[in-house]
């Protein structure tokens, strides 16, 4: 494998990803102030059908954030080797889940103002609202600097075993692929940009990102017929043949 290419957030994907934090801690925050709201209004028998609708609303700004924050996160990731803020930053969703309901589940189930059918109900929606935010919270494979640096690596490695050690990769502004050939039907007529893997991986800010399966196919049969052939930038066979010729 050649030298190792440690990944690096660019400063792009850092602007987008702290809006996207910052838009996430709004939604958290509306979330636990419609939690304040509703322990403070709503916990009693005459407002169940408005205590429901409450919670649905919590559940709703909390899986929005969630997911903004777990985008942010693959725009940029945190360290291992950071322990603590790796953890906080990954699982920060799941804990924002137990504070916009834990808090308004104990008090429905603990208030002896409510008849069991309020507390059974409004309490049962509270629960099962508080385990769907918790699991869409939590990320069960937290992206990491060293994960994407492993996977650069060895994505890194695969591209120039087919390609006769090129590092050269073409991607597009959307999508998570990248491209050994300019002329892949998949992005042949759009915009393109030209670098390295590492390159495309930074420039997508998008996280993990891989090749093509299309032009990984086309290459390999490439090689296999011509084990010493490039196929990395184009080969002579798709390069345009002038008129007349």
């Amino acid at each position: 494998m050649a030298e190792e290419k440690q990944f690096v957030a660019t400063d792009e994907a850092k602007g987008k990803a702290k809006q996207l934090r910052m838009f996430a801690i709004l939604a958290w925050l509306v979330a636990i102030a419609g939690e304040v709201f509703a322990i403070l209004k709503l916990i009693n028998n005459d407002t169940l059908t408005w205590l429901i609708v409450a919670i649905a609303v919590i559940l709703a700004l909390s899986i929005t954030g969630s997911l903004l924050w777990k985008k942010s996160n693959k725009l940029d990731p945190a360290s291992e080797k950071d322990t603590v803020r790796f953890f906080v930053q990954n699982q920060l969703g799941a804990i924002m889940a137990v504070l916009s309901f834990l808090p308004l589940v104990i008090l429905i189930f603990t208030n002896k103002n409510l008849d069991g059918k309020t507390k059974g109900i409004a309490g049962g929606v509270g629960v099962v609202a508080l385990l769907l935010a918790g699991i869409v919270g939590t990320d069960f494979n937290p992206p990491s600097i060293e994960k994407y640096t492993d996977q650069i690596n060895a994505q890194t490695d695969s591209v120039t075993q087919l390609t006769n050690g090129i590092d050269k990769v073409y991607w597009t502004n959307q999508g998570n692929k990248y491209h050994l050939f300019a002329d892949c039907y998949h992005i042949k007529n759009r915009e393109q940009h030209a670098g390295t893997v590492k390159d495309a991986w930074e420039a997508r800010r998008i996280g993990d990102s891989e090749l093509c399966l299309t032009c990984k196919q086309r290459a390999e049969k490439m090689k296999s017929a011509i084990p010493s052939a490039a196929v990395n930038p184009l080969p002579k066979e798709h390069v345009p043949v002038p008129a007349g010729n």
